[in-house]
């Protein structure tokens, strides 16, 4: 078959279209013929040489693939050749097949094109992992989502207001801010010309800054409210006022998705599987594609990716 490599860290030209072996399913695992993956910023790490993939994951980068089941290994109950499926990955999306658990493999949900399912698995466990199971947001709670455009970012504005909850969000510009709003933000803050911590409250705060948001962040939540930090695009230090935690009675929650057992990752994707898929088929919650790219091109989708201009999720197309 044939895959992105990464022949040295570096910018987008460092990623090429290459043959490599076909893989074959392992106990408990289905090949699947991909038909499109998603590309999200871990990848972009993994390029530049600071995200290898955890242990036994293949070299190629990728977490999220849409596609047709090819072959099924042993011990795999409830899937079989010819299925239509999407699957959350530790790596190997930018190839057209890959090997995966079939614990972290799902239906696509239903009046999902084939091709954009692929937008879905890493936004929704990595949403309803984090802002539902974890920190727990309730009906009617506020939520506050750092870096709204994103494909996280747009996943949760729709997932939280789908659920009952008020949402704000952030964005850098008034195209996005107005799309977030479209989408269903209450409220929407540009980040370039207002401070979020004096205009917002909020009981869950989904953060993908890290390091230059954390006073903020505390400063906006409401007492009793959980920070859920994912990403640090900001940067991995700072200092923290236990006071206010203290005060507010909150609390910080760091998590990662891509290295965590496949046991973990099994129970998120079926809770994802029967709690977010419903809301998708009935139209409540959508993908948001900005681009689809041909998967010999990653490095043009990588460049989209980098400028930062885009809203929802960029694919890799077959």
């Amino acid at each position: 078959m044939r895959a992105i490599e990464i022949v040295r860290p570096g910018g987008p030209e460092v990623l090429e279209w290459r043959e490599v072996p076909d893989p074959r399913p392992e106990q408990g695992q289905v090949v699947i013929e991909v038909a499109a993956a998603g590309v999200n910023r871990a990848d972009v790490l993994q390029r530049k040489g600071f995200y290898d993939p955890p242990p036994g994951a293949p070299p190629y980068p990728g977490l999220e693939v849409s596609g047709v089941v090819a072959e099924v290994g042993a011990g795999v109950p409830g899937f079989a050749p010819g299925d239509e499926v999407c699957a959350l990955l530790a790596g190997g999306g930018y190839a057209e097949r890959v090997a995966v658990p079939w614990e972290q493999v799902m239906p696509v949900p239903e009046g999902v094109p084939l091709v954009d399912a692929a937008a879905l698995p890493e936004v929704a466990c990595t949403v309803w992992s984090n802002v539902f199971m974890l920190a727990r947001l309730r009906k009617g709670e506020t939520l506050l989502v750092h870096g709204g455009a994103s494909g996280i970012g747009t996943f949760a504005v729709q997932l939280a207001k789908a659920l009952g909850s008020q949402v704000v969000t952030t964005a850098g510009s008034e195209a996005k801010l107005r799309r977030l709003r479209e989408l269903g933000a209450d409220e929407t803050i540009n980040y370039r010309e207002q401070d979020f911590s004096d205009l917002v409250r909020a009981d869950v705060i989904l953060d993908i800054i890290g390091g230059p948001y954390l006073a903020g962040n505390l400063k906006a939540l409401n007492p009793g409210g959980r920070l859920a930090i994912i990403a640090l695009q900001g940067g991995a230090k700072a200092e923290i006022d236990l006071g206010v935690l203290l005060t507010k009675r909150a609390s910080v929650h760091g998590t990662t998705l891509r290295a965590r057992p496949v046991e973990e990752k099994g129970v998120i994707v079926r809770s994802v599987a029967d709690n977010v898929w419903p809301l998708v088929g009935a139209g409540a919650v959508r993908p948001v594609v900005h681009a689809r790219v041909p998967m010999s091109d990653a490095a043009e989708a990588h460049r989209m990716l980098d400028s930062g201009e885009h809203i929802g999720k960029i694919l890799l197309v077959r």
